[in-house]
This record gives structure tokens, C-alpha cells and sequence, in this order.
């Protein structure tokens, strides 16, 4: 998580307890001042390529990605489940390929093209309207509470993308495995992915 450095209230003085004798003199508390009095002390500025803008940001080196994307840059279409991996809410386009942005740390993408579901009918052509993935969940059905489906999406983009993946169903679906959706969608998904594969690939 993005850090908050918080100030400690100043104890009251003047006051005694009941039963015990007023001090002479309160001494505050005395704060530790932050190394060199810079707020920003501990931090590093990372530059990072977000739906084909660039943003800099001063962020402490364990701040993760979804974080960052979510906390500072107000995306928050990146869903945050997990937070270990295993959800695939989180997914996000690293260079075109879908990683979960809750394992990576922000400091670490520099130099890289990272796409959220807010920039993915963008970074595939889509200036106007929605990708074919997104036509496709929505014509399918393919959610329910919705908390997932942006990561499907994402997922679903990459794969049919990428063209490493076979088009029967078994393959889609072990391809799609890293994606839960806790309402158990899974059948609408599928019908999804398929169709949007068939029109992104021609086959259809």
C-alpha cells in the first residue's frame, strides 16, 4: 500500500491525574524529524507508461503496481482481490502480454507499456467504441457482480492476441484458468472469449 506518514497529537499539558501531583513543567514529545526534513525521503521517481501516457511518479519501492495504478493514477478498473495472484482481478497488459499487476512492483516498469482495461479498445485501434472483447462480455452476458471482469477481459484479450493458444474450448478454458469469478460466470465467459476470438481472427 502507498504510505501515509501520520503526525503523533501532541499530549495535553497542564493536567493532572487525579490523586497525583501536578507536574512542574510538561515537556512535549519530541518528534524525530524525517532524514533531511524531505517528505519524500525513502522514495524513488519512476516514470511509467500508462494507456499511452506517461506519468512520474515519487513512490516508496515496495508500492506494487495495482497499487499505484489504482491509489495515485485513479484507475480503478484494475480490480484488487488477491493481492497474492491467484484471482487474475488484477490483470493488467505488460508490452502486450497479461501479467497480474498485485506481483509487480511499480518501481520495476519503467521502460514498458502498461495497459489497463480503461485503455484497452485504445491501445488495440478502438479510438471510437469498445474492443471486440468487451462486445463481446457484454452481448454474452459474461458477468454478473462484475467485480472480475475487467481481468477476464484482459486475459481474453491476451490470449486471443498472442495466437499461442488453440480455439476448442478445453484450451480456452485452461488458458482463462487464472481468472476466478466467484459467481461462476464461467459458461457466458467462455461463450465470450470464443466469440470475440472469431471476430478478431477472422474465423468466424
Amino acid at each position: 500500500m502507498v504510505s501515509i506518514q501520520y503526525s503523533s497529537p501532541a499530549s495535553p499539558v497542564g493536567h493532572a491525574d487525579p490523586g497525583m501531583a501536578a507536574p512542574s513543567q510538561a515537556t512535549a514529545p519530541q518528534e524525530t524529524p524525517a532524514t533531511g526534513g524531505d517528505v519524500n525521503a525513502g522514495k524513488q521517481r519512476v516514470t511509467l507508461r500508462v494507456n499511452g501516457r506517461s506519468h512520474t511518479l515519487d513512490i516508496e519501492p515496495n508500492v506494487i503496481l495495482l497499487d499505484a495504478l489504482r491509489e495515485i493514477l485513479g484507475l480503478h478498473g484494475t480490480k484488487k482481490g488477491c493481492d497474492h495472484g491467484q484471482c487474475g482481478a488484477c490483470t493488467v497488459h505488460v508490452n502486450g502480454r497479461s501479467m497480474n499487476a498485485c506481483l509487480l512492483l511499480a518501481v520495476m516498469q519503467e521502460g514498458v507499456e502498461i495497459t489497463t482495461i480503461e485503455g484497452l479498445a485504445q491501445s488495440a485501434g478502438y479510438e471510437q467504441g469498445q474492443h471486440p472483447v468487451q462486445q463481446a462480455f457484454l452481448q454474452h452476458d459474461a458477468y454478473q457482480c462484475g467485480y472480475c471482469t475487467a481481468g477476464q477481459m484482459m486475459t481474453a484479450a491476451a490470449v486471443i492476441n498472442e495466437g499461442n493458444v488453440e480455439g476448442d474450448d478445453v484450451s480456452l478454458r485452461e488458458a482463462m484458468s487464472g481468472n476466478i469469478c466467484r459467481c461462476g460466470a464461467y459458461k457466458n465467459i467462455l461463450e465470450a472469449v470464443q466469440s470475440a476470438r472469431a471476430r478478431m481472427t477472422g474465423e468466424g
